[in-house]
This record gives structure tokens, sequence and C-alpha cells, in this order.
């Protein structure tokens, strides 16, 4: 049995992971995605996706990288501008980081909306309910009376108030089609995930190559850091992110370990 196993074996509730296991995040990653399948808010699909990324966050070093951090402060300064942020919610979204979004939301003045590819109404309500225990006040994503042009799966129902009036999404653990066609929208888009050679990252104004865990606190922190920020000193932020930069030092790292 290997070490992970024997850990996880062992664990009910996520406080009980030791902090000073050297693959905390991985397991605490892991343990929030099976809780999420076991409460409905996450498909068993997701199981799947986040394995994917684990090996990607273990090939990064497991730590936000420089510039994961700059492309954060930039997604900040981003949100802190729009006059319509929107923070698009999935099942692992909902299951790794429900807090930690309502905070993002509240730091920056965005809404947040539910967005499913697997998308029935028992799951919709379920994510809804299970964000505002985390503290949302207001859930998007339930009525459903709009659509994303040019896509026909169920990622394409949006709230015509919410993801489809949105001037700036963060869209993380994104899927590439949905990010192509929100980027024909002329959406500013701000994406996590950590494949820098994914298409949803390759069309994001703002792509994050980091884990999710670390990705939205800090983005909620640069914001914070950032609140009584003027204009002029955002859009300095903005124009210094090279967003092929971003990308080109995350595959390095990647590949290369430093």
């Amino acid at each position: 049995m290997t070490d992970y196993d024997t850990v996880s074996a062992d664990v009910e509730h996520e406080e009980e992971i030791p902090e000073d296991h050297p693959r905390y995040q991985d397991l605490l990653t892991r343990h929030r995605i099976e809780t999420g399948v076991e409460k409905g808010i996450t498909h068993l699909q997701g199981m799947h996706a986040e394995g994917r990324g684990s090996a990607f966050d273990y090939l990064l070093g497991e730590e936000t990288i420089p510039s994961a951090d700059a492309a954060e402060r930039a997604a900040a300064a981003h949100l802190l501008l729009a006059d319509r942020p929107v923070l698009s919610i999935n099942g692992n979204v909902a299951a790794l980081v429900p807090g930690e979004m309502v905070e993002l939301a509240a730091a920056t003045g965005a809404d947040l909306e539910v967005n499913l590819f697997n998308r029935t109404p028992e799951r919709i309500e379920a994510i809804a309910e299970h964000l505002r225990e985390h503290g949302a006040a207001t859930v998007k994503g339930l009525e459903a009376d709009a659509r994303i042009p040019n896509l026909d799966h169920q990622r394409g129902k949006v709230d015509e108030d919410g993801i489809y009036a949105a001037d700036v999404v963060l869209v993380p653990l994104e899927d590439g089609d949905r990010a192509e066609a929100l980027d024909e929208m002329g959406k500013t888009e701000i994406v996590i995930d950590l494949n820098p050679l994914s298409r949803s990252p390759r069309v994001a104004d703002v792509p994050i190559v980091d884990n999710i865990i670390r990705a939205v606190p800090n983005i909620t922190e640069h914001a914070r850091d950032l609140a009584d920020a003027d204009e002029d000193e955002l859009r300095g932020i903005i124009d210094d992110f090279d967003q092929e930069r971003a990308l080109e030092e995350a595959e390095v790292r990647i590949r290369n370990g430093f």
C-alpha cells in the first residue's frame, strides 16, 4: 500500500490530513473531489480530470511559480476594472474552492454562476446550495435563459444577466470549446488550468497555470492589495502581463523542473 493509500484510508475529514505530509495539497484536493462526488456536486468524470491536473501540479513542484503569480495579479486587476465580472463554477470548482470563490467574488464585486457539462436540475441546485452554505448570497446559473453562440452542449446554457452579459469571466478548469466560444463573444477570459498546452489557457487573455486551491486565494489576496489602486495602476498591471511568456515559462518548468 502506498503512502497516499495509507493516509487516505484513515481520513474521513480534510482537517485530519496532516499538513506536514509531503503530498498535503494533493491529498486535500483528492479528498475534496471524493466528497464532492458523494454529495452529488462533482461528476465522476471530474475525478479523472483532477487526476490529470495532479500530474501537472507534481511536475510544477506543487507550488505557485512566478509567472502564475503574475497572472493572478493581472487577473485581479481585470476583475477590479470590469463592469460585469462573473466567476464560473463547475462541479470540481464547487468541491475544491467553494468558500474561496465566495471570498473572491466579495473582493472583486463579481457574480457567481454555476455552469455544468453534465447538467441536471438536481446538480445545479446542489451546487448553488453548497455555495450558499459557504457564504454566497446570490448564485446565478439556475435560470439558463440565454445560450452561448455556436455551443450545442449543456455548457452553452448561461444566465442572460450573468455570463452572457459579462465583460470579464473567470473560467477555472474550463472546457476548451466553451473557452473558445466565450473568446469569440469578445469576453476577457481568465482561465485556471494546470496544463499550459490545453486549448483553454491558450485562448485566455490571462492563463493561470496553477492549482486552483492556490490560485483562487492568491487572486483574492492581490485584489485586496489592489483595492485602492486607481485605473491607471490596474491597466498598467494588465498591460505588463505577457500571456505567451506565462505559458512558455510554465511549459519550461514542467519539462525541465526549473
